[in-house]
């Protein structure tokens, strides 16, 4: 029940209704008690300071942020968090209860977090990283951050690659496709796959040993994780990154640690429910 002291939280992008936080944080919620309420807010394009603005004015206790708005909404908050300070974007914004408002980035932590929730730990790993956008950035980093040994990064734009290789420091650099055969893990950090069978990179270079994980949650099994379990490889799904840098925020909104599987199960159940 929503009553006049029910704190309320939400995401901001656009577009933003065909987003799962709503159900995953709802249902994490309603889970652990706590009196929360999670909504969707369209905000169009060059709208993140407005309403960021609006979430002070409004005591709104937390905020997830997607495209287009991580950019501005990174520079239209007062403090940033280390991840978010090196890529220049967030993914979440906290009220502080002096009312100014911290900027943070999980979406990478939460990409390690759920590499960890499928017993793969990337300390000492030498990784494959596919695609040079704002998911790679953040995945690129992450990992450097949590000890990876080396970091290949490869994409089309050999500059974007390079560039975003700057993120991991001396552990990472430009790559070739080629590079895949020798690394320990790959990473899908493209949106190839997603809703078709198109696959991110050449399959034959995969192989057993190896962990692959794939960033697309729409197939749930893509291509690329199809062909991985065919050769032996360890996959990783796409929406285990969701959900993990899902609880992150709101152990960041609350101080509540969410269960993960209570998100998860409500994020499959949406996804099921759309795609019936």
């Amino acid at each position: 029940m929503i009553t006049g002291s029910t704190r309320v939280a939400g995401v901001i992008g656009s577009p933003v209704r065909h987003s799962l936080s709503p159900v995953m944080h709802n249902a994490a919620f309603a889970a652990g008690g706590l009196d929360w309420v999670y909504a969707a807010f369209e905000v169009m394009p060059g709208g993140a300071a407005g309403a960021l603005a609006g979430m002070r004015v409004l005591g709104i206790g937390g905020l997830s942020v997607t495209m287009p708005h991580k950019d501005d909404a990174a520079a239209a908050v007062d403090t940033l968090d280390a991840a978010a300070a090196a890529l220049g974007t967030i993914n979440t914004v906290v009220l502080q209860p002096d009312g100014r408002l911290a900027g943070y980035s999980t979406d990478g932590a939460g990409f390690v977090a759920s590499l960890r929730d499928a017993g793969v730990d990337p300390a000492g790993l030498r990784v494959a990283v596919l695609g040079a956008g704002g998911a790679a950035r953040a995945v690129i980093d992450a990992l450097a951050r949590a000890g990876a040994a080396e970091l290949v990064v490869i994409n089309r734009s050999g500059d974007r690659a390079e560039l975003a290789a700057r993120l991991g420091g001396a552990v990472a650099h430009r790559g070739e496709m080629g590079d895949i055969a020798g690394v320990d893990m790959v990473v899908n950090a493209t949106s190839i796959g997603m809703g078709t069978d198109l696959e991110p990179c050449d399959v034959a270079l995969l192989h057993s040993g190896q962990v692959v994980a794939d960033l697309v949650y729409h197939p749930l099994q893509t291509a690329l994780l199809r062909a991985a379990t065919a050769v032996g490889a360890v996959t990783v799904d796409g929406l285990g990154m969701l959900v993990h840098q899902a609880v992150l925020q709101q152990q960041l909104w609350t101080g509540v640690r969410p269960d993960p599987a209570v998100m998860r199960s409500a994020a499959e159940k949406e996804l099921a429910a759309r795609h019936r």
